[in-house]
């Protein structure tokens, strides 16, 4: 009895481990639906304010060090008090996603 519940729970967290995988592999609807582009634009090429960075093209440690950064407070200047209240909903994995997303982003 022991193995077989041994094995149950490792097959569901092997699900939960390649769902959370598949999730934030889709760096673009992660941009998408965490409300990336609404101040950065579409792609992070197009910010609403000239004050808003331009993320398209950037280095993907640069862009993950500064959501990190942003999230955990170590940065606290410029317009991260804009930025806070939306990284504080995102995984490490899902920056992860979005950084890669936009490093390549044509």
């Amino acid at each position: 009895m022991h193995r077989k519940m041994t094995l149950l729970g490792l097959c569901a967290a092997l699900a939960t481990a390649v769902a959370g995988t598949a999730v934030a592999a889709d760096g673009q609807a992660l941009y998408t639906s965490k409300g990336c582009a609404a101040c950065h634009g579409e792609a992070g090429g197009a910010p609403i304010m000239p004050i808003y960075p331009k993320l398209k093209g950037q280095n993907e440690q640069y862009l993950l060090n500064q959501m990190k950064d942003i999230k955990s407070g170590a940065r606290a200047n410029g317009m991260t008090a804009a930025m806070k209240p939306t990284v504080a909903n995102v995984s490490d994995e899902e920056m992860a996603a979005i950084a890669g997303y936009l490093a390549g982003a044509q």
